[in-house]
């Protein structure tokens, strides 16, 4: 009998700490860049003041970045509930929530979308879609430019020929690239420096954010200006997940997501004025060209990188110059088409993109 009274107690005590241990909840993340770039870097910063906020109630365990899963099947493994968290650009998923490209052609800050009910309409078609529940759009703010590794040429209407490009791209501008005339190939970050070191690509589009640390600036000279499209990373939570989580933990991560999202903008916009790397082992601005505008009104130039940053004068028409106004606008094309193949002749995805936009926008 007393055995028995023993080991009764000892399941009691062991429930009654495995409740408490419940108490707090554990959510597995995974980031889209390596851990060295500045995204990476970014959303650590994210992590930390959640599980230094959060303990006792949540905590997020970062798994890793596109080593554990590649960042095209981030969204596809948020959905299924493979992973918990993921700080992934909304144009890495867009085979799931192709109105997710609206975030690229937002000219409002995070914080105005959210005022606007932008977000929550948004949110509302990714928590249908891919099953994600949105926290934050964070290390908005800046857009991309198009690296080259030899200096553009020119059309003979003074134009920048880019039928002699090969970009390497994001799913994001693929279209909006290949509308230009350039050759595109798409692909992950990290498999970009071979191409540019093999001659694969001899050009790559991406954020001076982070661009350094990849090592990319090695073959890269010049930068095409102004900027286009906006970012559009996300960090997102699996909707079933979030569905399971005490209302203490979700007004946590809520608050935090939305005071770090505005933290990250400024810290983004910082940078790109600045001209200095996301990981501050070198400044940027020692590598890259900064836009300035120069004798051509309304538009910057593509500029040779020279040492210290000093760009030796060659004076381009600027990409605002050669697109139609409403071409530059809008990369509308991806889910126009994602439209298409839903049926209906393309019309409920073109409506639902045309009404996202609008509330992005407006």
């Amino acid at each position: 009998m007393r055995i028995w009274k023993s080991l009764v107690l000892a399941a009691l005590l062991s429930g009654v700490v495995g409740i408490a241990a419940a108490e707090e909840v554990v959510l597995n993340a995974v980031h889209f860049t390596p851990t060295q770039n500045g995204y990476a870097q970014s959303f650590l910063k994210f992590v930390q003041k959640v599980n230094e906020k959060g303990k006792g109630v949540v905590q997020i365990n970062v798994r890793g970045g596109p080593e554990v899963i590649p960042p095209i099947q981030q969204g596809a493994a948020l959905r299924s509930g493979l992973i918990d968290v993921i700080d992934t650009p909304a144009g890495q998923f867009l085979e799931l929530v192709p109105e997710g490209e609206v975030f690229s052609a937002s000219t409002k800050t995070p914080w105005e979308v959210r005022e606007n009910g932008g977000w929550d309409f948004i949110s509302g078609i990714f928590e249908k879609k891919a099953n994600a529940h949105l926290l934050a759009h964070v290390d908005a703010g800046s857009g991309f430019n198009v690296f080259t590794i030899d200096e553009p040429k020119l059309n003979s209407e003074g134009s920048i020929d880019w039928s002699s490009l090969k970009i390497r791209s994001s799913p994001l501008y693929r279209d909006f690239l290949e509308s230009l005339g350039a050759t595109v190939i798409v692909q992950a970050p990290g498999d970009v420096y071979t191409s540019l070191e093999r001659g694969v690509v001899n050009a790559n589009a991406y954020t001076v954010f982070g661009y350094a640390s990849f090592g990319w600036d090695k073959f890269t000279k010049y930068r095409v200006d102004p900027q286009f499209f906006k970012t559009d990373v996300l960090i997102s939570i699996n909707k079933a997940k979030w569905d399971t989580l005490s209302p203490e933990a979700q007004k946590l991560l809520a608050d935090t997501a939305v005071e770090y999202e505005r933290a990250s903008y400024d810290a983004n916009l910082a940078v790109g004025k600045a001209g200095t790397g996301d990981d501050r082992r070198r400044a940027e601005g020692d590598q890259l060209d900064r836009c300035r505008p120069r004798q051509i009104p309304g538009g910057c130039h593509a500029g040779e990188l020279g040492e210290n940053g000093q760009t030796r004068s060659h004076q381009h028409r600027s990409v605002e110059e050669i697109l139609p106004v409403a071409e530059r606008r809008l990369p509308c094309k991806p889910s126009i088409k994602a439209g298409q193949k839903r049926g209906n002749g393309g019309h409920e995805g073109r409506r639902t993109w045309t009404d996202c936009l609008q509330r992005l926008r407006s």
